[in-house]
């Protein structure tokens, strides 16, 4: 059945671009937390010197807390009633505490006995996490709750992620800052006072929609749960069953699936561009890998920025969303299976080729799942009669948090595998080609996977428009017969 677009966005459900700008800031920092996260994991291994494995684990281990944390957010958010909103005024300590413990978690120094360096690194991490989950669950239930309209869900959700995307341009020079001459004389010295900065820069940017988005009215006939110590038995039940309604919705769980396939295998890979940038092209020497590495993060990104989010949000529009990300996964597998012809020694340019390709993993997936995430948080509220945005959020983005973790720890186990050894100034040929294997495969099978996931998915424009007709005919009558008693 056609998806393509039946309606004109009504000037009500337009989010002001202001309040867009202050959401994208909040991604922004949501994403440059996480890019930042990726480059100084990297400098565990290549400047600290820390096992691959162990720098694995304080990704990987935080992940295991998500999993009691983020859900439990979710519903303290739901239920919450204050004068400043349900989600702003977490978003707002979350992004304080997150700054603070981000900059405690890189003050590292390389003469520190590994063991201690592991758990220091490891226990602030949990500190991280914490403040993550207070800050990122109640951020996104936000942005699912700011519009009703679908078609405006995918261009508040577009302009997040093209904002979001400049992460991904910053953090790459973020390599030339800490393992250049320039900056620092050495690479610790530079982690440690250079995540001060960036945790500085995330904090503030976290929180604008704190400070300036608005959060909708609930309706009058909500009902929230009581939050106090006393109702802790009956918040139990309500928070188990919350779980096990999300878990039991269809779509969601399906777009949690394909969100997870493909956003933890194109993070398994992630490392590998700095190490395949040195060690294969440049024999080892990094003065000569020069800018490439960084090049190669910044072009990604670009292209996502100014190629892939437009287009997808403009496919989204004309076919559909779930057709729009078959195609998009589709075209990004055809990228990676390319990177093995990308990575030539002769050329070293020719690994640029592959990524206006590529791109449209990423960059296409987030663009659409958040939208179809805030579809099916309606398809909730039509059936259950609550507002569970919260929770929404906190399941999905649980996916993602345990993607990134488990991305990070079989990065590590793959490079042990492979027998890549950062003490080493020269990699083995037999490495280096399982690492080019591992590079191009893995995220091309992941994401070919998530197509094929996906394909079930049965959420479209017309039964969108159906349910909000629904919500807001039972809506009216709940007020009129409020005006009546």
């Amino acid at each position: 059945m056609s998806d393509g677009p039946k309606h004109v966005t009504a000037a009500k459900d337009v989010v002001p671009l202001g309040q867009m700008l202050a959401f994208g800031a909040g991604g922004l920092s949501n994403q440059l937390f996480n890019a930042a996260m990726a480059v100084f994991l990297a400098v565990l291994v290549v400047g600290i010197k820390m096992d691959p494995i162990l720098a694995g684990i304080v990704a990987a281990a935080p992940r295991v807390l998500d999993a009691i944390t983020d859900p439990f957010m979710g519903f303290i958010s739901d239920n919450t009633k204050s004068r400043w909103g349900r989600r702003k005024p977490f978003i707002f300590i979350g992004a304080i505490v997150s700054g603070i413990f981000y900059a405690l978690m890189w003050q590292l120094h390389p003469q520190d006995a590994e063991t201690l360096t592991f758990w220091y690194c490891l226990t602030m991490s949990f500190g991280f996490y914490i403040g993550f989950t207070i800050f990122s669950v109640p951020l996104f239930a936000l942005g699912y709750e700011m519009t009703p309209d679908y078609h405006e869900r995918t261009r508040l959700m577009a302009v997040s992620q093209w904002i979001g995307q400049l992460a991904w341009v910053i953090a790459p020079t973020f390599w030339i800052i800490i393992m250049g001459d320039d900056f620092y004389p050495s690479a610790d010295v530079g982690m440690r006072h250079f995540s001060i900065i960036v945790a500085i820069i995330c904090t503030l940017l976290a929180l604008m929609p704190a400070i300036f988005c608005k959060e909708p009215e609930l309706p009058a006939s909500t009902e929230l749960a009581n939050l106090s110590l006393g109702a802790i038995k009956q918040n139990a039940k309500t928070f188990i069953r919350g779980i096990i309604d999300t878990m039991k919705c269809g779509p969601f769980i399906l777009l949690c699936t394909a969100t997870f396939l493909v956003y933890n295998g194109y993070m398994v890979i992630t490392s590998f561009q700095y190490i395949l940038n040195v060690h294969l092209l440049f024999g080892g020497d990094v003065a000569a890998a020069g800018y490439y590495p960084t090049l190669y993060g910044i072009i990604g990104a670009l292209a996502t920025c100014f190629f892939v989010i437009p287009i997808v949000a403009f496919m989204a529009k004309r076919i559909g969303k779930k057709q729009t990300f078959i195609i998009a996964m589709s075209i990004a597998v055809v990228g990676y299976l390319l990177k093995w012809v990308g990575w030539n020694v002769e050329h070293p340019w020719m690994q640029f080729l592959p990524l206006p390709l590529t791109s449209f993993g990423i960059g296409g997936l987030f663009t659409l799942m958040l939208s179809m995430t805030a579809d099916v948080c309606a398809l909730d509220r039509l059936q259950s009669a609550k507002q569970r945005e919260g929770m929404f959020s906190a399941v999905y983005w649980w996916f993602v948090k345990v993607g990134f973790g488990l991305a990070a720890l079989i990065s590590g186990f793959i490079l042990s595998a492979i027998g890549f050894d950062g003490n080493l100034a020269t990699q083995s040929a037999q490495t280096l080609a399982q690492l080019r294997i591992a590079d191009a495969v893995i995220p091309a099978f992941t994401t070919l996977l998530a197509v094929f996931v996906m394909w079930r998915y049965d959420m479209g424009e017309q039964q969108s428009l159906e349910i909000r007709r629904q919500i807001e005919e039972r809506e009216r009558a709940a007020q009129a017969g409020a005006k009546l008693a």
